[in-house]
């Protein structure tokens, strides 16, 4: 089960813009719209850099539409950035075993 973080306190005028666009891109993927949710974390996380959460979201928004180097990616951001956060860890490991096992049914290793 993949999860989807809301956004912790934050005291920087940028983090508050991003973690309005963390939230309002979870409204939109509870209600299936992944290509706005992937633009509102892409947004959230061009506000902010630093944000752990949004780099995790943006990591299943690529996920969700196959665009795994990107999830790859945003995924070791958001672990970069909150090494400790069990959930980040949780989500890419189970990323890392689907996709591990894709690419050697499919022969790619």
């Amino acid at each position: 089960m993949v999860v989807l973080f809301a956004p912790a306190a934050a005291s920087a005028q940028d983090r508050g813009k991003s973690k309005q666009q963390v939230e309002f891109g979870i409204k939109v993927a509870q209600n299936n719209l992944w290509n706005e949710a992937l633009y509102r974390w892409q947004k959230a996380v061009e506000l902010d850099p630093t944000y752990a959460a949004a780099w995790n979201n943006l990591a299943i928004a690529y996920e969700h539409e196959g665009k795994f180097e990107e999830a790859k990616k945003a995924y070791e951001r958001a672990l970069e950035l909150d090494p400790k956060n069990l959930m980040i860890r949780q989500n890419y490991d189970l990323f890392k075993e689907i996709n591990d096992r894709t690419k050697r049914r499919s022969g790619n290793k």
